[in-house]
């Protein structure tokens, strides 16, 4: 199997390393297969790609979507370092509220498997950054939802200690305030 699957504390986010093959020429590595993730117990069918670039210390999120277009996200960097954050957003889940991370580079391949029911975001580490990630459902402006990057209440470290925030970001409500999965 060409990907390595670890569950995180919260084991619904699944951290991916895909196998890569490099030669003198640079690399080759698959970033998804579904017949392997489906093995796994990552069933869900992604449908659309996004794609951004950043600077450093710039923050984007924390954003999810509601029912009925609650979207899964593979998140992988493929240029520059991210640390990428999944808040527990489902309010029956024993985890509700809690967060869990990793660092995505560009050169350690790795990528964040978010299920639907969190939120996610992520800060630049690098001077930029090229992120790419599946989803399982398309966007959906009336789905679109989100969280304040600094809730207190989810107490994210960021390693960054004033990021860059969006208008729209910094304006986001608390958990306690959102609508939750």
């Amino acid at each position: 199997m060409p990907f390595e699957f670890e569950r995180l504390d919260i084991p619904d986010v699944v951290l991916v390393t895909p196998r890569v093959f490099p030669d003198d020429r640079g690399f080759f590595k698959e970033l998804y297969k579904y017949s392997d993730f489906a093995a796994f117990g990552i069933k869900e069918r992604f449908v659309q790609d996004n794609f951004s670039k950043s600077s450093k210390d710039v923050l984007r999120g924390l954003h999810y979507q509601v029912a009925p277009n609650a979207q899964g996200k593979l998140v992988s960097c493929q240029r520059g370092e991210i640390f990428d954050v999944a808040v527990d957003i489902r309010a029956d889940s024993g985890t509700f509220g809690r967060w869990v991370s990793a660092v995505l580079t560009g050169e350690n391949h790795k990528m964040l498997y978010i299920p639907p029911g969190f939120a996610h975001a992520f800060v630049v580490l690098s001077d930029t950054v090229e992120v790419m990630y599946k989803c399982t459902n398309e966007y959906s402006p009336k789905d679109d939802r989100g969280i304040i990057w600094n809730d207190p209440d989810i107490n994210i470290n960021w390693t960054v200690k004033t990021p860059l925030v969006s208008d729209k970001d910094a304006r986001l409500p608390r958990l306690k305030d959102a609508v939750k999965m």
